[in-house]
């Protein structure tokens, strides 16, 4: 991270620089679609209820929700992608253009489709999820796309997210070339990693797994901190050793987050909410976590405004854009810096 002491120095200061900042997100976008319906019988074809379908919705996903996130919060989001050429995209795209969000870096292609996740609601419980998506590699005539997409967009960006759905966008040598070509120009990397390269990010700036990940990524057993903290801190330790970051953020869900940068390490209890979901907050957390690297912010202080957004969000139903002021408001009353 950049040394603290280029940070602003008070709250109204830090979230006025958000403005100025430019975020690359590269990674898996998505369309999440949603049917919302009225079942009250049986089909007489099978034994599934039948939906009366009284509205749908289709919303930004994966890499994109982030892009939303950094958009709420004052920043210029940047997406680098690969799509389908077909009606999934097109409906992306036009999702991108309705909330006025670049499509520059995004690649369409003919050899996979646009990842859409549909969800059949009846009463307000999910029924059924349909999701339309490949998970393999990219193809070498991919790779070329987004690596040049990347390499354009890369001079334009104070900072690069990584966000991993595990659908084929970020493989693991594409990983190793942009972090290196982000260490090149003195862009700092944050991950929001899942499992299948969660080894690959070695040299990124800071690495944000949740409990879960972090236990498959290392193929490790333990405890959360509250109950096993030797076994926790052995894992991180063992983390660092073989990515090398510079600053580890844990989300900890009801425990809170866990931060480490060097030999300092903080952990932070999470702040009493009505919880009424939980989806999306790992999107608002690196967000956040991002400006913060970005402006040179401290671990602690960035892993405090991550916690407070992400507990923030689980508030909504729905998986919605941080809030800015109200996370101005929360941080000034937590007494964040």
């Amino acid at each position: 991270m950049p040394a603290a002491a280029s940070a602003p120095a008070t709250l109204p200061d830090l979230f006025a620089a958000f403005n100025d900042l430019t975020v690359l997100i590269v990674g898996d976008v998505m369309v999440d679609a949603y049917v919302w319906g009225r079942a009250t019988r049986l089909s007489p074809e099978a034994p599934v209820p039948v939906v009366n379908v009284t509205r749908t919705e289709q919303r930004l996903g994966g890499a994109a929700n982030v892009a939303l996130n950094v958009q709420a919060l004052g920043a210029k989001p940047l997406l680098c992608a690969v799509i389908g050429d077909d009606a999934g995209g097109d409906q992306l795209l036009q999702l991108l253009h309705e909330r006025q969000l670049s499509a520059d870096g995004l690649v369409r292609s003919q050899e996979r489709p646009t990842t859409v996740k549909q969800r059949i609601l009846a009463q307000d419980q999910q029924l059924l999820r349909i999701d339309a998506e490949v998970e393999t590699d990219l193809s070498a005539t991919e790779d070329a796309g987004l690596t040049e997409a990347f390499t354009q967009l890369l001079g334009r960006a104070d900072v690069v997210i990584f966000e991993d759905y595990d659908k084929g966008v970020l493989g693991a040598d594409r990983i190793a070339r942009f972090i290196e070509l982000a260490r090149a120009q003195g862009v700092p990397t944050v991950v929001d990693p899942k499992k299948r390269n969660f080894l690959a990010y070695r040299g990124c700036t800071l690495f944000k797994p949740n409990l879960k990940e972090l236990r498959e990524g290392l193929k490790l057993e333990f405890g959360t901190p509250d109950v096993d903290r030797a076994g926790f801190e052995a894992a991180v330790a063992r983390l660092r050793e073989v990515l090398a970051p510079e600053v580890v953020l844990v989300t900890l869900s009801e425990h809170g987050v866990f931060a480490q940068q060097g030999a300092d390490k903080t952990y932070l209890p999470a702040h009493l909410r009505t919880i009424s979901d939980v989806s999306g907050a790992g999107d608002t957390v690196i967000s956040i976590a991002a400006l913060c690297v970005a402006l040179g912010l401290t671990a602690p202080a960035t892993a405090a405004l991550a916690n407070l957004g992400g507990g923030l969000v689980c508030e909504q139903v729905g998986v919605v854009p941080i809030e800015k002021t109200r996370l101005l408001q929360e941080a000034e009353a937590a007494g964040v810096l």
